[in-house]
């Protein structure tokens, strides 16, 4: 069990989670420029096609490459608003709250790195889908799992519409995960095609951020001791 330090560092703004929900914004803006059709195409280019990974023995050094590259470009490119948005919210709650004690760099490993291993299990999982893997929702998961496993008893900040107003509610960590995993069961039943996809691209993201959670304490208790 992760053993709470307190951290004698003054709070800092959680920067590289901004960075990260700002270039899917921009990512999205750019996808729907111009126009669905032209959207549909950014999928297929900058998403991961399980095809490219299922006769990836036969890829060529440019192929394999360009492969690669797909895994991390998928991270920021969403099929629609509604998955751009459950993705994001879920990144700046546990994201910004993760952040302080795992400093930026970490985040943006854990984030990057368990987030194209997750679009990868799915490519490989599915890999006669001629549909595109797209969204951060295995990176989301794996700062979730990472959370989860890191500050289990930690309570999060959570702004909800409340009548005519937003208030910031603050919530245990597993209640918030608990609606992570509701919302992602949600979208399961409400989206179309290729929704199921999804479901190895979390558990991978998941099981991934755990690991990183369970490698990195000792660090992560040594930074928030300096």
């Amino acid at each position: 069990m992760f053993v709470h330090v307190p951290s004698r560092r003054k709070p800092r703004a959680a920067l590289a989670t901004y960075v990260l929900v700002l270039i899917s914004i921009v990512v999205f803006i750019a996808g729907w420029a111009n126009g669905p059709e032209a959207h549909q195409r950014w999928l297929h280019v900058f998403g991961v096609m399980p095809g490219d990974w299922s006769n990836i023995r036969a890829a060529t050094g440019r192929e394999l490459l360009v492969a690669t590259w797909n895994l991390l470009t998928a991270l920021f490119v969403h099929a629609n608003g509604i998955h751009l948005l459950g993705n994001l919210v879920f990144l700046l709650v546990f994201g910004a709250s993760a952040e302080k004690p795992l400093g930026a760099k970490r985040l943006l490993f854990l984030f990057i790195v368990c987030g194209m291993a997750a679009n990868l299990t799915g490519a490989l999982v599915y890999s006669d889908s001629e549909l595109p893997i797209v969204g951060s929702s295995g990176a989301v998961s794996a700062l979730v799992g990472a959370y989860a496993t890191l500050f289990p008893n930690s309570r999060l900040g959570l702004v909800l519409p409340l009548g005519a107003f937003f208030e910031l509610v603050r919530m245990p960590a597993y209640g918030l995960i608990g609606l992570w995993v509701l919302v992602q069961v949600l979208m399961l039943v409400l989206a179309t095609g290729g929704a199921a996809i999804a479901w190895p691209v979390h558990l991978a993201g998941f099981a991934c951020g755990v690991v990183f959670a369970l490698a990195s304490r000792s660090s992560i208790a040594r930074r928030l001791r300096n």
